[in-house]
C-alpha cells in the first residue's frame, strides 16, 4: 500500500493508543455528538489517485474535497453521486462517514452504493481493505457499507474507490403548486428527485436534452414552471435535521398539525426515498411520531452497539460521537442506513 496510507495508519495507532478523532472539512462536525476535546486529532491523506473513465471508477483519498473530486471526473464527462452543501470544504471521507445522501438519491441511489472499495485504519492502527474496484465479493462484514454513516467510530477512512456515472447532458428543475408528488413519481421515468413540502412539488429530470424536454412536456405539463436548481431549503441548515420514514408513510405528512415557520417551511420530503428535512427540532419530533413502530429501530441500536464493541472495544475512535446521536436519535436517522 502507498506510504501515505501507511503513515496515516501509524499516526492513528500512535505511541499511547489513546483516544483519537479524525477530522475532514468540518462541515458536518456538529452532527452525531461532540467529539472529545482531549482526543488527538488526525487528518487523512488527500488527492485523486487515479480516474479510469473506461472502467468508470475513481480512486481518491479521504481528505480530498468534493469539489476536487468532481473537477477530476467531470473533465472526462463523468461524475460521482456524492453531494455536499460546501463542496470546496467538505471532504470525501467526511461525507461518506456521515452517510448523508444528497437530494438526488431517488435517481442516483444511496451514497453507500457509490463505494466499491475502502481502505481504512482500524482501532488497532492496522490498515484494512475491503471490497474491490470491479468485482464485488464480500463475505462476513461488508466493511464498505458499515463505514459509510458510522461517523468514524468503527474505523477511519483513508482511501476509497468510487463508482462513476456519465454526466447527464441536461438537468432541469421544475416546481408547481398543489401537484400530487406520489402520482407524478409513478408516471415519470427515472426522475432525479421529487421533493414536496405539503404545498409545492419540485421535480428534477436528468438525461439527454430531448428526453428531459419530452418528459417535461408530456408528464409535467404547463402547470409546472422551470426554476434554477433545487429549493434553497434543500441545501441550508434545514438539511442538518433529517428524519427517515418509510416512503409509503410520507403521505401522512399532510396531516401534521404542528405549527411551522411560514418563511422557511416546516419540512421538505424526498418522495420515493423517505428522508424528511425539518426546519426545527419540534418539527422533526412531530415527523418522527409518524413512524409506526420503533421496535425494529431499537434492534438496530443494539446491533450497532455490538458492532462497535467488536471493531473498537476500548472506544478510542472518535469518542463522544455516535451514529445514534442524542437519545432523540430514535426519531432522527442521520446515517440513512
Amino acid at each position: 500500500m502507498a506510504s501515505a496510507l501507511q503513515d496515516f495508519a501509524r499516526i492513528v495507532g500512535g505511541p499511547d493508543e489513546g483516544p483519537v478523532t479524525c477530522r475532514g472539512g468540518g462541515t458536518q462536525w456538529s452532527l452525531a455528538g461532540v467529539a472529545d476535546p482531549d482526543a488527538r486529532v488526525v487528518v487523512a491523506p488527500s488527492g485523486v489517485v487515479a480516474h479510469e473513465p473506461g472502467e468508470m471508477i475513481v480512486r481518491v483519498r479521504a481528505s480530498t474535497t468534493i469539489g476536487e473530486l468532481h473537477s477530476a471526473t467531470r473533465s472526462k464527462g463523468q461524475l460521482v453521486a456524492i453531494e455536499a452543501d460546501r463542496p470546496d470544504d467538505a471532504t470525501v471521507g467526511g461525507v461518506l462517514s456521515c452517510g448523508k445522501s444528497g437530494i438526488r438519491r431517488l435517481g442516483r441511489g444511496p451514497i453507500r452504493d457509490t463505494v466499491l472499495e475502502v481502505t481504512a485504519v482500524a482501532a488497532s492502527g492496522r490498515l484494512v481493505r475491503a471490497g474491490a474496484p470491479l468485482v464485488k465479493n464480500v463475505t462476513g462484514f461488508d466493511l464498505c457499507k458499515l463505514l459509510v454513516g458510522s461517523y468514524g467510530t468503527l474505523g477511519f477512512i483513508a482511501e476509497v474507490v468510487l463508482r462513476c456515472i456519465p454526466e447527464p447532458q441536461s438537468e432541469r428543475w421544475f416546481v408547481a403548486e398543489d401537484a400530487d408528488p406520489f402520482e407524478l413519481r409513478s408516471r415519470l421515468y427515472k426522475p432525479l428527485s421529487v421533493l414536496w413540502d405539503g404545498r409545492q412539488t419540485w421535480v428534477a429530470l436528468a438525461g439527454y436534452d430531448v428526453d428531459v424536454a419530452e418528459q417535461a412536456r408530456s408528464v409535467l405539463g404547463a402547470r409546472f414552471s422551470e426554476v434554477v436548481g433545487a429549493p434553497q431549503r434543500a441545501s441550508n441548515g434545514m438539511s442538518q435535521i433529517r428524519v427517515s420514514l418509510a416512503p409509503r408513510d410520507l403521505r401522512r405528512l399532510a396531516d401534521l398539525t404542528t405549527p411551522v415557520e411560514e418563511s422557511a417551511g416546516g419540512w421538505l420530503a424526498e418522495v420515493g426515498v423517505g428522508v424528511v428535512h425539518c426546519a426545527t427540532p419540534g418539527v422533526a419530533a412531530a415527523v418522527g411520531r409518524l413512524a409506526p413502530d420503533r421496535v425494529a429501530l431499537r434492534q438496530v441500536v443494539e446491533l450497532h452497539r455490538r458492532i462497535k464493541q467488536n471493531f473498537d472495544p476500548t472506544g478510542r475512535l472518535n469518542p463522544g460521537r455516535s451514529p445514534l446521536g442524542a437519545p432523540s436519535a430514535l426519531t432522527q436517522h442521520e446515517g440513512e442506513r
